[in-house]
């Protein structure tokens, strides 16, 4: 359920069941200098309220743990995360883990042990990006391994979420710019990969991506207009809902490597898909040509040269529009080189990793060469 527009927060205690005993989690604080959190606890009045701040960016297992072991001890039978992705993706687990009967809620993440069951949670957005307010997967970060897996299942669905655009008046402008990035490159992962007749799908994707690169430099230039931010809030819903992926093929591989770089050097999530998509669609533009000339064609209105020629001025303006949100597109950028590449590279051979891709044909090798183009 969706609670979009201003002045919604004030509706979740219709939301919430009455005599809920309610845990709010949230990150670094931002939400009680943006006004957030003092409208979050003007809802919860009359519910018994405990709070759990300090989730990280790419959150912590280890953190979470914390979590579970605080609402199990207090009884919470609800929660209620306020912040972005990383906040809502804890949650998740925190919620999974709360029912987890197992030996050990880790296997959750590494050995992809089913979720049968999890506690109720809503969600407050404060920062459009990862579309996990309206998806059921979630990322977690466990430090002490430098491990960065994934998870979901039909159980971790938040119950609802409030979008309201004021929530992101005060984001500083590297978050917003990360958040346009992460959004149309989920996008790409679902719309980027081959033809399968699937008209009104490739067109649902094609509008978010021009949403995108419309709204995004204006969110930028002016991040306290409304409008704006309203349809930038509803592009990365939109993004990564499930509503797109229905009926074609999925990629998800730059994802899965770019994973790694934030694991290993904590390089913004955004910033690592700018780094490895664009090498990524370089070395398997053989496979993804038709869709690449469709996009450039459709997005980018590039239609003038041979294929190839296309092909590479869709991959170039992808680069510039990255560059222009002020992301970085390069390994060196961020201080990475070759010794980075070949840990991924032993780590992903320790996991026997292969068959990536919408085609499953991206394998260990590919994922070198990849990473390589990218330095």
């Amino acid at each position: 359920k969706i609670l979009f527009g201003k002045g919604q927060i004030a509706s979740i205690s219709k939301e919430i069941p009455a005599g809920a005993r309610v845990m709010v989690t949230y990150g670094g604080g931002s939400i009680k200098k943006n006004g957030v959190y003092e409208q979050v606890m003007q809802a919860l009045k009359g519910f018994e309220v405990l709070e759990f701040s300090n989730i990280e960016p790419n959150p912590h297992y280890e953190t979470l743990m914390q979590a579970v072991e605080i609402a199990k001890r207090q009884r919470i039978d609800f929660f209620l995360a306020v912040g972005g992705g990383s906040v809502i993706d804890g949650t998740k687990f925190i919620v999974a883990a709360m029912e987890y009967e197992g030996e050990d809620p880790w296997n959750i993440l590494s050995k992809k042990e089913p979720i049968k069951k999890a506690a109720p949670f809503g969600t407050v957005l404060t920062l459009p990006a990862t579309g996990s307010e309206m998806n059921s997967g979630a990322v977690i970060t466990r430090v002490s391994t430098k491990e960065k897996l994934s998870f979901g299942g039909a159980y971790t669905f938040p119950q609802f979420s409030v979008l309201d655009p004021e929530t992101t008046f005060t984001l500083p402008v590297r978050q917003i710019s990360n958040g346009i990035v992460d959004a149309f490159t989920h996008v790409l992962e679902q719309y980027l990969t081959y033809p399968v007749n699937a008209p009104l799908q490739d067109r649902f994707a094609e509008s978010i991506l021009l949403t995108l690169k419309e709204e995004g430099p204006k969110a930028i230039q002016n991040p306290k207009d409304y409008d704006t931010m309203a349809n930038f809030m509803w592009c990365a819903t939109m993004a990564l809902n499930g509503v797109i992926r229905t009926g074609v093929p999925t990629d998800w591989a730059t994802h899965y490597i770019a994973h790694e770089l934030t694991a290993l050097h904590g390089i913004d999530h955004a910033r690592t898909l700018a780094i490895v998509y664009p090498s990524l669609l370089r070395v398997k533009s053989d496979t993804k040509k038709e869709k690449m000339l469709q996009y450039g064609s459709r997005v980018w209105g590039i239609n003038a040269g041979t294929e190839d020629e296309c092909v590479e001025a869709t991959i170039q303006a992808t680069i510039s529009f990255f560059e222009s949100l002020d992301i970085r597109t390069k390994l060196s950028d961020y201080d990475v080189n070759q010794a980075t590449i070949d840990l991924i590279v032993q780590r992903f051979e320790e996991r026997n990793v292969k068959d990536l891709g919408e085609r499953a044909d991206i394998q260990i090798p590919d994922v070198r060469e990849i990473l390589t183009l990218s330095l």
